[in-house]
């Protein structure tokens, strides 16, 4: 048996610091037994999954270091590698379904399911779909298409028993059938969920290994029950520890930078991104703790993993980062990278053509312009606190907060985009645009004023605009769990240009 591991990212936002963690482990246990890995896009989420997104989980990945056998930027034998491309693959299976009696359409509103699920958690059952439409007869089913009444195809699930799962890190895991919801396969618009898609691909990919996130143990028993619904071989199953925050919180954005292109943009090397992922849960056999990409693929075996919670800590990456930078890499990989990074002719000539009109000797370069090859910045508090009194110290911090929530919610970034949103925020709160702009020119640039702002924006990238307005928002204070809420409501974006969930 040749072994095969996946990855599957959904192209709904940016390549997460997740997505490279589980690729690594899949991309080393294939190499470790002479197997092959695949990428495929999951963008069965029509309305949330962007090309721009699919571009940057591609190019972040191929930044890493890791590559595919197989993948929709290079072909293979099993393609399409694009859910989108494979739509009638899942009708067809769909309809096996149905006609086995392992699944049946459901007719029922999403108020009717609003209701299911008050009454469920009233009489403190579970509250997952009750099965009525299991039990329409073949004619009113037949009665309701011919009205043509909108409906999801389900998959039926035993209400007695348990489900035995065998994870190959985790041993024996029992979950009961009662417990499982009837899970929606086909959705209204004819797309499946990515139950269905992932089932269904990761068989005729000839996937023999599923490495995932432990947040997916609850969903093995539907994904189980389908392959035996269909009569196939399921793949051995692994769930790897999640990433966490110092809280032990799952690794969030909100609390720590997931980005993967962040991480690029800050001036990490990408051998040592991945050196460090590959130590939140495996230790290498004589224990040390700098190796490369290939020495861990040779090296590794599920026994060195462990199923404690990995903290991703930005001061332990630094230090593997640093080692790297003063003993690892060659000085002609150290000059390359640092090239590549910021000194690059691309970029530093659109950075110089930005700060031509304001300079007066060449001397004055480095104080102009000198954040573009900065990471974070000091946050001058004193400044940034008294650079908006028409805001007030309240306005301001929501101000910081409603940019971050529209900058992550971007479908694009460009010099127009970002405008179009800062003076939108602007509007939304009730403040002049030159009374609004002057914090974020702080905590963007260093500075209360410098070269356009938009333009530096755009230059600096979505990651390191993101991460410099958040510091400038945390130094005065990050908000309260009621703000959140009430300001996500107040300020989130409502034109189509700015409401994709991206």
């Amino acid at each position: 048996m040749t072994v095969r591991t996946r990855i599957a990212p959904s192209p709904t936002g940016d390549p997460h610091v997740g997505t490279a963690y589980v690729a690594l482990f899949n991309y080393c246990f294939a190499k470790a037994h002479g197997g092959q890995f695949l990428l495929r896009i999951e963008d069965t989420d029509q309305v949330r999954s962007t090309a721009e997104s699919e571009r940057m989980i591609l190019e972040a990945l191929r930044w890493t270091g890791l590559s595919w056998d197989e993948g929709p930027d290079i072909g293979g034998p099993h393609g399409p590698y694009r859910q989108s491309d494979r739509s009638a693959i899942y009708t067809a299976h769909a309809q096996i379904l149905l006609d086995r009696g392992h699944a049946f359409r459901c007719f029922c509103s999403s108020e009717d399911l609003a209701t299911m699920r008050k009454e469920a958690t009233a009489a403190q059952r579970n509250p997952g779909y009750d099965g009525r439409c299991k039990h329409l007869s073949a004619d009113e089913v037949a009665q309701r298409l011919e009205r043509g009444d909108s409906f999801v195809i389900r998959m039926d699930v035993p209400r007695e028993g348990t489900c035995v799962i065998d994870d190959m890190l985790r041993g024996e895991i029992r979950i009961e059938w009662s417990a499982v919801d009837m899970q929606v396969l086909i959705k209204s618009d004819g797309l499946p969920t990515y139950h269905m898609a992932n089932v269904v691909d990761d068989h005729l990919m000839e996937i023999t290994h599923v490495m995932r996130g432990e947040e997916w143990i609850n969903s093995a028993p539907k994904h189980i029950l389908l392959y035996r619904y269909f009569g196939w071989q399921a793949p051995r199953l692994c769930h790897l520890p999640l990433l966490r925050n110092p809280d032990k919180s799952k690794l969030s954005k909100r609390k720590n930078p997931t980005s993967i292109l962040w991480y690029r943009r800050m001036g990490y090397l990408p051998e040592a991104l991945l050196n460090y992922l590959g130590q939140m849960a495996w230790t290498f056999p004589d224990s040390r703790e700098i190796f490369s990409l290939d020495e861990m693929a040779a090296a590794f075996t599920l026994d060195r993993i462990s199923l404690g919670g990995p903290v991703f800590d930005l001061v332990k990456l630094e230090s593997v980062n640093s080692k790297y930078i003063r003993e690892v890499v060659s000085e002609e990989r150290y000059l390359s990278a640092l090239q590549q990074w910021a000194f690059n002719p691309e970029f530093l000539t659109a950075v110089a053509r930005l700060g031509r009109s304001r300079l007066n000797t060449f001397g004055d370069v480095g104080a102009l312009l000198g954040f573009f090859v900065r990471g974070n910045l000091d946050v001058d508090v004193a400044a940034l606190s008294t650079s908006a009194p028409k805001l007030g110290a309240l306005g301001l911090r929501k101000a910081l907060f409603g940019a971050l929530l529209r900058v992550n919610t971007m479908p694009a970034w460009n010099r127009e985009a970002i405008e179009q949103m800062m003076r939108g925020l602007a509007d939304v709160l009730g403040v002049k645009p030159r009374d609004f702009f002057k914090p974020f020119y702080l905590a963007v640039t260093g500075a209360p004023s410098s070269v356009p702002l938009f333009d530096a924006m755009a230059l600096l990238g979505r990651d390191l605009s993101r991460s410099r307005i958040k510091a400038a928002l945390d130094a005065l204070g990050a908000p309260t769990n009621a703000e959140t809420k009430a300001w996500e409501l107040e300020l989130k974006p409502a034109s189509p240009a700015e409401s994709d969930e991206g």
